[in-house]
């Protein structure tokens, strides 16, 4: 059975951190892209940052320089790290992978970001 597990997310004043991690099990980890995804009320599900198997990266121009995207395929988990985090990065932040062959994705649950003084 496949699972993506989130976990670290939280409350932090703007200027803080928090590192988001997506833990897969039930596949072979290192043959997927992951990519994290938001969605604050009222808008849009946008594309967050995404890595592919080969580390290479991409990011929303709203995050550049302060999200980094990462994995460890060891551990069958990705990662965001956020920092100088702001207002309107609150949202829920969503795990994504997608296998690079073969029509299998998955999504993880889902965990909240809140960035407020």
């Amino acid at each position: 059975q496949v699972q993506l597990v989130e976990s670290g997310g939280g409350l932090v004043q703007p200027g803080g951190s928090l590192r988001l991690s997506c833990a897969a099990s039930g596949i072979s980890f290192s043959i997927y892209y992951v990519g994290w995804y938001r969605q604050a009320p009222g808008k849009e599900r946008e594309l967050v940052a995404a890595i592919t198997s080969g580390g290479s990266t991409n990011y929303a121009d709203s995050v550049k320089g302060r999200f980094t995207i990462s994995r460890d395929n060891a551990k069958n988990t990705g990662y965001l790290q956020m920092n100088s985090l702001k207002p309107e990065d609150t949202a829920v932040y969503y795990c994504h992978i997608r296998r690079w062959i073969g029509p299998y994705e998955y999504w993880g649950q889902g965990t909240q970001v809140t960035v407020t003084s």
